[in-house]
């Protein structure tokens, strides 16, 4: 088994070869196909997220020990079973949900792992996808992607499903109202991609760079505008924006989004770029406003996605195959921005 891992945080992946693991009882020996390359992944090799004022939260404190391998956006196939696997075969290939939780806890039990205090995720807690192999904990964590193909299917792991999941905090829109998605990268752009199959709500995308802006023309968006535009333009949408959805999460978006979400709308904060905000209380029950937070989503979430892209005409996110030994590249161009949709690495 080959593994790209972080052995020391805000250094290069290495990488480390080891034999193949054996799956006992309810766990699944996975080859992995496809992993795709997600921002988080950079938070989580830097060893850090930022919250604010000089605040942060440490991946050490939470218990992610090194070495390990970061990557959760995967697709696979069986490769070998423990003895309790009962429903899935060798050979059978789907996504990995890999959000999974302690398996113990009333959330866990209530089918909702994203609420779990004591998480196993998949890439974070536990070994992910940039590597060979992964070891699945229960066969139930293999979602099969039907007629995509398995690279194109590997980001709805994790970018496709944090969108849908966003989109679904919003109360059903009207035709003659807007969303606002804050930030035209790999999850806003699948924002752009699933929102018209779950919204009747016209989509305004805002992002501070120009060719993000014209790709998410090119994908659908109503309105691409630059903050500075967005608020010059504000009169044009004025009580008519029922939710915002903030994909980048830093200071400047996230006041950006309390300014121009209507009276009764939802603000959805997903993007974990880090900061703090400053909220003027009073505002928020006389605005009526709603703040939520969206982590990826969950299992029942990832199987209703893969059916509606399967089912409906839906428009796929760009992706850009990449060898897994050059997982430190694709990572670098993440970070530097210089990404069109999704790469994704292959073994």
């Amino acid at each position: 088994m080959r593994s790209y891992q972080v052995t020391e945080f805000g250094k290069p992946l290495e990488l480390k070869e080891y034999e193949n693991p054996i799956p006992k009882g309810t766990e699944v020996l996975i080859r992995i196909i496809a992993c795709g390359v997600c921002h988080s992944d950079i938070h989580l090799t830097d060893g850090f997220f930022d919250l604010g004022n000089g605040k942060r939260i440490t991946l050490a404190d939470r218990g992610t020990k090194l070495p390990f391998t970061p990557g959760h956006e995967i697709t696979g196939e069986v490769l070998s079973i423990g003895e309790d696997v009962k429903d899935i075969s060798i050979g059978d290939k789907g996504i990995v949900f890999p959000w999974i939780g302690c398996q113990e806890c009333n959330a866990c039990k209530e089918n909702n792992e994203t609420l779990c205090e004591a998480p196993k995720y998949l890439g974070a807690r536990l070994n992910g996808g940039y590597s060979s192999h992964i070891i699945i904990p229960h066969e139930r964590y293999l979602v099969s992607y039907g007629k995509i193909d398995p690279a194109q299917a590997a980001p709805y792991a994790c970018s496709g499903l944090t969108s849908y999941s966003a989109l679904k905090k919003i109360p059903k829109t009207k035709k003659d109202e807007f969303i606002v998605l804050i930030g035209a990268g790999g999850v806003g752009t699948n924002g752009i991609l699933l929102l018209p199959h779950i919204h009747d709500a016209k989509i305004i995308v805002v992002d501070t760079d120009p060719v993000k802006r014209e790709n998410a023309r090119s994908n659908g968006a109503k309105h691409c505008l630059s903050p500075e535009e967005m608020h010059e333009n504000l009169n044009d949408f004025n009580g008519k924006i029922a939710g915002v959805i903030d994909f980048v999460g830093n200071e400047k978006t996230a006041n950006l989004a309390l300014s121009i979400v209507k009276k009764g709308g939802t603000f959805v904060i997903v993007g974990l770029y880090g900061g703090s905000l400053s909220i003027s209380l009073p505002l928020i029950p006389m605005r009526s406003i709603n703040i939520k937070g969206s982590y990826v989503g969950e299992l029942r979430e990832l199987k209703e996605l893969v059916e509606l892209i399967n089912s409906k005409n839906v428009g796929l996110i760009k992706v850009t195959k990449q060898d897994l030994n050059t997982a430190n590249d694709a990572m670098k161009k993440l970070r530097n921005g210089d990404v069109d949709g999704r790469i994704v690495l292959e073994p």
